[in-house]
């Protein structure tokens, strides 16, 4: 059952969603992974809308690892809206981002985010730290069952 736990990579940058997914596949998790580019297209495939209408329905992702540099709208936002958003409010989200600002740090703790991991140089660490994530984050952690997934009405 616990390869069925999808991970949506919200990431922009090509390079760095190959070596997260390489990391992933090293580090022995096996997850699906969606990825999309940017902040807005985030929203509409949590939220079932636009260009992700069809996923009405299917269930939200186990983890959400979030970019923080993010065009058309940056993590903050994504973030924000993601808690304030019933169907979303207890949705593991991790941010993964390159940033060691400690601004960016302080105001993703309180945005609710659950854990802020900065991207590591060396492919060595990156995969540890994938593991790491993978292990606790799709193994370990219990999060409060979701509700409908999106676009359902219960």
């Amino acid at each position: 059952m616990s390869s069925q736990r999808t991970i949506l990579l919200v990431e922009d940058n090509p390079d760095d969603v190959d070596l997260t997914r390489r990391a992933f596949q090293r580090a022995g998790l096996t997850h699906p992974m969606d990825v999309v580019e940017d902040g807005v297209e985030a929203l509409d495939y949590l939220f079932a809308r636009g260009a992700h209408a069809a996923r009405s329905g299917a269930p939200l992702p186990s983890l959400v690892l979030l970019d923080l540099n993010l065009p058309r709208m940056d993590g903050h936002s994504v973030l924000r809206q993601i808690r304030a958003n019933p169907a979303t409010r207890f949705l593991p989200v991790v941010i993964l981002t390159s940033s060691d600002e400690q601004r960016d740090l302080v105001e993703s703790y309180s945005q609710g985010c659950n854990s802020y991991v900065r991207k590591p140089v060396s492919y060595t660490e990156f995969v540890e730290a994938a593991r790491q994530l993978g292990v606790y984050w799709l193994v370990l952690n219990r999060s409060p069952a979701p509700g409908p997934g999106p676009g359902v009405h219960g």
